[in-house]
């Protein structure tokens, strides 16, 4: 019996696999748990590397080894499967993006008219040349007239993780983050979140693409489809498109 265990540890270490993973800054924590659940579930190692989306483009085009790029938004993996770096017919939204203006209490007590007021020292957003998450911020400044009234207060964060850090350490009053970040701190430090019209900016689509054969990532694209990854995603705060 002792010698029948054994060869089944044996047996299903030498099926586990690595798998690299490229992970837009929003989406950290819940890739996180995603990546636990399915390394409880199958036995395989998922090694995490967040960054904007822009950058992990420019890694991926230049030939970083990931498997999966798991990006903020559709355009960088349509530009990389009509490059053809991408596993054919792997390209699909795994999470809607939802955008939030995020600060304390009380700087937030004078919405909706706050950022018009200009009653704040900075407010925070991801770089958009690089996340789509800035892109969005800046659709919302340019759709409510606000451009002029913010552009001395913007300061600019590599990606959505360094502006959400930017308004958690007190640096900026207020910041443009996603929903899911906000939503991954305890209640206490959740200050004021005032959630963007969907209206104000274009839908955040955020697309998974398969950049390798290596079976274990088709694996995990497939329990990202699964009921129980589109779970975890629905509950990190994220909308989710059918598929």
């Amino acid at each position: 019996m002792l010698a029948i265990s054994l060869c089944c540890i044996y047996h299903s270490t030498l099926l586990a696999e690595e798998i690299l993973v490229a992970v837009a800054s929003n989406f950290s924590s819940t890739a996180e748990e995603v990546a636990e659940r399915f390394e409880q579930q199958t036995g395989h190692e998922v090694v995490l590397a967040f960054g904007s989306t822009g950058h992990h483009y420019a890694q991926i085009v230049n030939g970083a080894p990931f498997d999966i790029f798991l990006a903020a938004d559709a355009e960088r993996p349509r530009l990389l499967e009509e490059s053809g770096i991408t596993i054919e017919g792997s390209r699909f939204t795994y999470a809607l993006g939802q955008l939030v203006l995020w600060g304390s209490e009380q700087i937030l007590s004078n919405q909706p008219n706050l950022l018009r007021s200009g009653e704040y020292r900075h407010l925070a957003l991801a770089n958009p040349r690089f996340a789509p998450y800035g892109v969005a911020a800046m659709e919302v400044l340019e759709s409510s007239n606000l451009i002029e009234v913010t552009e001395n207060k913007i300061v600019l964060g590599e990606n959505i993780a360094q502006a959400f850090q930017f308004v958690a350490s007190g640096a900026a009053q207020l910041g443009f983050v996603s929903l899911a970040q906000v939503n991954s701190l305890p209640d206490s430090q959740r200050g004021f979140v005032w959630q963007i019209e969907p209206s104000l900016y274009n839908p955040i689509r955020q697309q998974a693409v398969l950049l390798s054969d290596n079976p274990a990532a088709m694996e995990f694209m497939s329990y990202l489809k699964s009921d129980s990854g589109a779970q975890l995603i629905g509950s990190a705060g994220y909308g989710l498109e059918p598929l």
